[in-house]
């Protein structure tokens, strides 16, 4: 009986790690460019995984396991930039919960993959979420779509595609590890391009603090530790569950964990507008979460 809820307990703890590094993300991304701090967020991590396999064999990924590692890297380092770019220019709690829309588009991706027919509760659902998205652009005066909220959703497109990918890659012989360490590494590689046009377009890639570097160090350091913990804990539950949907709902604990920092750390009022927007966004993502994994353990007792 204990052993069915290990993997929620890894995923609360990988949700909780994921609040984290927000958190850090929003403060780091004061004192770097979007693709550097993108770069960073993949290599720090990376470089502290070399730690764990000194004295140990890292197995090389099979051709398969590459191609689903290197599909995975790419939806990560998409996914990371548009997150980070509406972290510069929205709210902790805004940028988290369009990061979070990833699961509502996971059905239009296995539709347009493997032809899986989308339910109607997904369709409804991406229909509710843009009209969230429309709420949460108005101010006092009108309403308009800012492009930071779309690359915003965007982030949880590629989060889509990135849960997909680990999935699949969840159930190779490769352990978590081992798994995150090659993912880490190509989306550094990713990211490579985007950085190197920053460079290019002679932007300002990083903004030192007045009282020296070590905070800023400290951060990334946090950043890696809680990288790694939120995705060896996830492959860990993908690994233990019996399907990806069986976890969907437990991954919106993430937004319980990042309110709690935006009223901890950040002053920022919103609209009732707006504040009807986030919960809808909110509460769709959930409602179609739960309703998939219901649907999923109905199947799974009909077909037993």
């Amino acid at each position: 009986m204990v052993t069915r809820w290990y993997p929620i307990l890894f995923m609360m703890a990988s949700t909780f790690s994921l609040s984290l590094t927000g958190l850090v993300s929003k403060f780091l991304t004061d004192h770097f460019e979007v693709s550097l701090l993108s770069f960073l967020r993949f290599i720090v991590p990376a470089m502290m995984l070399v730690l764990v396999f000194v004295g140990r064999e890292v197995r090389w990924p099979s051709p398969n396991e590459q191609l689903s590692l290197w599909i995975r890297a790419l939806c990560l380092g998409l996914s990371q930039v548009c997150f980070i770019f509406s972290l510069q220019h929205l709210t902790l709690m805004e940028s988290v919960v369009l990061f979070a829309t990833g699961p509502l588009f996971i059905p239009v991706l296995e539709n347009l993959i493997f032809t899986t027919p989308i339910k109607v509760v997904n369709t409804i659902g991406l229909v509710v979420t843009f009209v969230g998205v429309t709420m949460l652009s108005s101010d006092e005066s009108q309403i308009s779509i800012r492009l930071e909220l779309i690359v915003g959703l965007c982030a949880g497109l590629f989060n889509a595609g990135s849960q997909l990918s680990l999935y699949k890659i969840s159930q190779s012989r490769l352990n978590a590890f081992e798994i995150n360490f090659w993912s880490f590494l190509y989306a550094a590689v990713v990211v490579v391009p985007i950085l190197t046009f920053s460079f290019i377009d002679n932007r300002t890639m990083y903004q030192p603090l007045d009282d020296g570097p070590w905070l800023v160090i400290i951060a990334l350091s946090l950043l890696g530790l809680m990288v790694i913990n939120t995705q060896v804990f996830r492959s860990k539950a993908y690994q233990l569950a019996s399907s990806g949907s069986e976890l969907a709902p437990v991954i919106y604990t993430n937004l319980v964990f990042t309110a709690l920092w935006q009223c901890l750390f950040f002053q920022k009022t919103y609209s009732n507008v707006q504040v009807y927007g986030l919960i809808l966004i909110i509460l769709t993502n959930v409602v179609c979460a739960t309703c998939s994994y219901l649907g999923d353990k109905n199947h799974s007792r009909h077909t037993s």
